[in-house]
């Protein structure tokens, strides 16, 4: 025994207050990854609507017959450039998706390993964690053809 009267566990194995401490670590970062989804979905709207709204004020420009000015192509690029960079949703989405996956299930392989199962019917179920080291393999955007008018 040490000085302070604890058995340190064997070569390999967590204690289970280093444990618990380590599950709830990768649970804060999960429920972190969960909180920073949300707030990018809430931005990702506040885009659109803002996309929306300015396309369809240059829509009514150009519908009404106006001289299509090189500042007026200028804006309809910028708009195509913002579809472009709204994609970002997408691909943060899956990024963050695939990584609270991960973290759960290793918080889970903590948790049953260190506990041991305490499910009378068997052993703990933990959810695998993804097979693919990332599902989004792009790591830029580019301007694709995005018809708006």
């Amino acid at each position: 025994m040490s000085h302070d009267d604890t058995v340190d566990p064997p070569h390999g194995e967590l204690s289970l207050l280093l444990a618990a401490e380590l599950q709830d670590h990768l649970m804060t970062a999960s429920n972190d990854l969960e909180r920073l989804q949300r707030l990018l979905d809430d931005a990702c709207v506040a885009l659109m609507d803002g996309f929306h709204a300015s396309a369809g004020q240059l829509g009514e420009v150009i519908d009404q017959g106006h001289d299509i000015t090189p500042n007026l192509l200028a804006v309809r690029q910028q708009l195509f450039k913002t579809v472009t960079a709204l994609q970002f949703q997408d691909m943060a989405t899956q990024l963050i998706a695939h990584t609270n996956k991960r973290l759960r299930s290793c918080a889970d392989q903590i948790a049953r390993d260190a506990l041991g199962d305490d499910d009378p019917d068997g052993a703990a179920v933990v959810d695998e964690g993804p097979l693919k080291p990332n599902p989004v393999t792009q790591d830029e955007m580019d301007a694709g053809s995005v018809e708006l008018f």
